[in-house]
């Protein structure tokens, strides 16, 4: 539950840094640049709201790692949600509008998971999660975005060691087997999620290893 809280005020704090021509820097997501990735943390802020505010009356039937389904082939931003969400972030025009809506809404769910009993059940995605699982689950996304975000902005500050760590513990957790030792905590998880090719050395250790990758995650 803290780690969701650190996690996602360390991400919206890297975006209200953010100079207005960052917004336009390729972001480490396919086919995004900075500013259609904001978009898109926007509505996650609203699915994090949504979601809190659907409680369900049925077992659990996925934990935080069972909330992640690894795809089949990695996103190119082509996508109908994905070009949707382009859209609607060129439809800010200011950069700082956007910004100022992440941090609304972005505030808004924060508070929310604070709030939130963490045994309680929630829905989502034809799930059923406790909240604690639940945003855990989101430590994984908000860690992922803020590397993704950071891609070509070496300028902006990334996520912090105890969410590195706890984003790493997730992906092995999803991947069946640990990461090798040597990979740093970025590596492991930009390697471990096709977000950047391996080196030859990373390769190398993987396969000694038989790590399974990469998990293709939004």
């Amino acid at each position: 539950m803290d780690l969701f809280s650190r996690s996602w005020a360390a991400l919206r704090s890297a975006v209200a840094g953010l100079a207005p021509a960052d917004h336009a820097a390729d972001s480490g997501c396919a086919g995004w640049l900075v500013r259609d990735l904001v978009c898109h943390l926007v509505i996650d802020a609203q699915d994090v709201l949504i979601t809190l505010a659907t409680p369900a009356d049925a077992p659990p039937t996925a934990d935080a790692a069972g909330y992640w389904q690894p795809q089949e082939q990695a996103p190119d931003g082509e996508d109908p949600l994905a070009a949707l969400t382009v859209r609607l972030a060129a439809a800010y025009q200011d950069p700082a509008l956007l910004a100022f809506h992440l941090d609304d809404v972005g505030s808004a769910a924060g508070r929310a998971a604070v709030l939130a009993d963490p045994d309680a059940l929630v829905s989502t995605q034809d799930m059923v999660l406790c909240v604690r699982d639940y945003l855990g689950a989101y430590v994984l996304e908000w860690t992922l975005h803020h590397l993704d975000l950071v891609a070509r902005l070496p300028h902006v500050a990334g996520p912090d060691a105890p969410s590195l760590a706890a984003a790493r513990a997730l992906l092995e957790r999803i991947a069946g087997t640990p990461f090798p030792a040597a990979l740093d905590d970025p590596a492991a998880l930009l390697t471990g999620t096709g977000r950047r090719p391996p080196t030859p050395e990373e390769a190398a250790l993987l396969a000694a290893e038989g790590t399974r990758f990469p998990l293709l995650l939004g």
